[in-house]
């Protein structure tokens, strides 16, 4: 992992293949679940699905995707009965995203992988550790004050 000799390797890197080894170990688990048919770009969608469903649009800016690859995604697991689409209340037009009974159970799976592979790095780190990282990350990924949120 050496760009140049000495030169420390650049953050960047280090989140991506410290999310592809996240990646891995929770779609592991989701197979061995039964929920083998995802792709990555699934993964967008499920933690930000409220019990009150979302819009698209919504989803995207949440995951920090475009709406066409949301929308692409939403489709996705649609057809794979993961997700349903009903009508908006509020605005008839519009149509909400809501998990159906398969796509809730599914979440518990992924949190529980997730939460093996954090006390994993906390068994090599510390916790202290991995909850700086954690509070650092949170600091970054937050928006500039005066931002929409």
């Amino acid at each position: 992992m050496s760009e140049s000799a000495g030169a420390p390797p650049l953050l960047g890197l280090l989140l991506r293949l410290a999310t592809q080894y996240w990646t891995d170990e929770v779609d592991a688990a989701l197979r061995t679940a039964g929920f083998g048919d995802l792709r990555p770009a699934h993964a967008n969608v499920f933690p930000f699905v409220p019990e009150e469903g979302i819009q698209v649009a919504e989803l995207a800016r949440l995951a920090r995707v475009r709406k066409q690859s949301m929308a692409q995604s939403v489709e996705e697991l649609e057809r794979a009965g993961y997700v349903e689409r009903r009508p908006d209340p509020r605005d008839r037009r519009a149509r909400l995203v809501f998990l159906t009974g398969r796509g809730a159970a599914l979440r518990p799976v992924g949190v529980t992988a997730g939460r093996q592979v954090e006390r994993r790095w906390a068994e090599l780190a510390g916790e202290d550790e991995v909850e700086a990282l954690r509070a650092t990350l949170q600091r970054l990924l937050a928006p500039p004050p005066g931002a929409d949120a």
